[in-house]
């Protein structure tokens, strides 16, 4: 037999745990490295004393996902799992039915990025790991066969997957359909941006049942990388064309792994995820809401909600905020991230039905949640986000960039003295956004300044990215300061 550590594989390949899961390069991430995260990952469950009888294993869209599935599947098989195939499937589907039936559950999803990448996402039968679960998982050393793998670390003999089951994206379609009512959208004219979307079946199958009319709109065989955090010009062009020529309610989409959704008002614009977020939790009832640092502050002005919980970005942090929250009594708790991804901590009831927690981020619920409030209350999709405060927000993000020189950029205004901290930002931007008024390093560097006007840094945690988010109470002062703020870092770094 032969053996890997887990710690040595993470370094020598370069695939590593970013936000949400291991992600890499596809070159990177060979049979071998897939095997060996899974095992890792049933390893250290096993070594919690759980008994693992069963996996379950989904996949988006992207090239390299099926040969990543299989990989995932044979080391449970080795290990004397069974791995259940949920097929081509979205992210909180096979959370959810790893959930149900006591199991844990992978996702090979890159997401949102490119498709020279791709990702693993575990799941034990409680939900998303956690970031100790993450630590658990690098400390593990395992063993197979030795003549398992060639030398570029590839399955020597074809592994395939076990027949496609599809009781996890019927128990997902019945999770919504028990939930609303089976006239809950009717009259409404969706756009479905299919793209390579794993959830654009599901989604058109779930508003139709719901009692919409469908439009399809730009379905692609090849992967195509949809950030809702960073939308594509051609992608802005499209839905205003779209909701033009086809007298459109709201444009609907997700990214590739249908954990964050995008969605348009009557006129093609695009909504920001956090503001979707906020909405759908004031819809559902929510009572108590947990939200990274770099979310919309409207939602802290609107009143809606009995807290609002700030924390580092990602899932996993977002996920222990509202562990935190029902841990200490609170009720009726939710979550939702700046990319519109949302979570359902406990049981929420409406009308008499009741919604189970669905403690991973989800892009459905909000796609109809908010096309049923605009039914419920009789307004357009743009006089619902009207309801917010006029908070708004815009990101976008420099591509190609170390982590090593997006750390060294942040770290020269984190002197230990913040006068010098103030002084040194004001200098960077030239003085064009005012005095500095607070800064706040929860995760990156937040910067609020004297007009009220905030920008914040961070680098991604997936990817070689900058981000930059900004906050205004102006639309076009929000997206000119996020390009102003870019540049100045462009300038910085090159």
């Amino acid at each position: 037999m032969a053996s890997l550590n887990i710690m040595d594989l993470m370094s020598d390949s370069g695939v590593g745990f970013g936000t949400s899961g291991a992600r890499g390069l596809v070159v990177k991430m060979t049979d071998q490295v897939c095997y060996a995260y899974t095992r890792a990952f049933l390893q250290y469950l096993q070594t919690s004393a759980q008994k693992i009888t069963a996996v379950a294993i989904a996949g988006d869209l992207r090239s390299s996902t099926p040969r990543i599935m299989a990989a995932v599947s044979q080391a449970a098989r080795d290990m004397g799992i069974e791995p259940i195939n949920c097929g081509h499937a979205p992210s909180p589907t096979v959370a959810l039915f790893g959930m149900e039936q006591e199991i844990p559950a992978i996702m090979v999803t890159g997401s949102h990025i490119p498709d020279d990448r791709n990702g693993i996402k575990f799941n034990t039968a409680l939900g998303e790991i956690t970031k100790t679960d993450e630590q658990g998982i690098r400390e593990q050393v395992i063993e197979y066969p030795e003549n398992l793998f060639d030398g570029d670390g590839q399955f020597i003999q074809t592994v395939s997957l076990p027949a496609e089951d599809r009781r996890a994206i019927e128990h997902y379609k019945k999770r919504y359909t028990d939930f609303f009512a089976s006239n809950a959208l009717d009259g409404q004219r969706v756009g479905l941006y299919q793209h390579s979307g794993v959830a654009r079946d599901l989604l058109n199958e779930l508003l139709t049942s719901l009692g919409a009319e469908v439009i399809e709109l730009s379905r692609s065989d090849t992967f195509i990388p949809v950030d809702t955090e960073a939308i594509r010009p051609e992608d802005e062009a499209l839905a205003v064309a779209w909701a033009k020529q086809h007298d459109l309610h709201a444009i609907v989409s997700t990214d590739g792994d249908a954990d964050r959704p995008l969605i348009s008002d009557e006129n093609g614009q695009w909504m920001r995820g956090d503001a979707v977020g906020a909405l759908c939790g004031h819809f559902l009832g929510a009572e108590h809401v947990v939200t990274p640092v770099s979310s919309n502050t409207a939602i802290d002005i609107s009143g809606w909600f009995d807290s609002v919980l700030r924390t580092r970005i990602g899932s996993p942090f977002v996920i222990e905020g509202m562990e935190q929250l029902t841990a200490s009594g609170k009720e009726k708790v939710v979550g939702y991230e700046a990319n519109g991804g949302f979570l359902i901590q406990d049981p929420i009831e409406r009308n008499g039905k009741t919604l189970a927690p669905l403690p991973t981020r989800d892009a459905v619920i909000v796609i109809i949640g908010l096309l049923a409030h605009s039914k419920e209350q009789g307004i357009a999709m743009s006089k619902v986000v009207d309801q917010l405060p006029e908070r708004y927000t815009y990101s976008d993000r420099i591509k190609e960039i170390p982590q090593e020189k997006s750390a060294s950029l942040l770290a020269g205004f984190d002197q230990g003295d913040v006068a010098i901290d103030r002084q040194r930002i004001e200098a960077f931007f030239d003085g064009v956004f005012g005095n500095v008024d607070e800064i706040n390093r929860t995760d990156g560097l937040r910067i609020r300044f004297d007009s009220g006007l905030i920008v914040h840094i961070r680098p991604s945690g997936n990817a070689p990215e900058l981000r930059c988010y900004t906050e205004d109470d102006n639309y076009d002062e929000a997206v000119s300061s996020n390009q102003k703020a870019l540049e100045f870092i462009r300038q910085a770094i090159t």
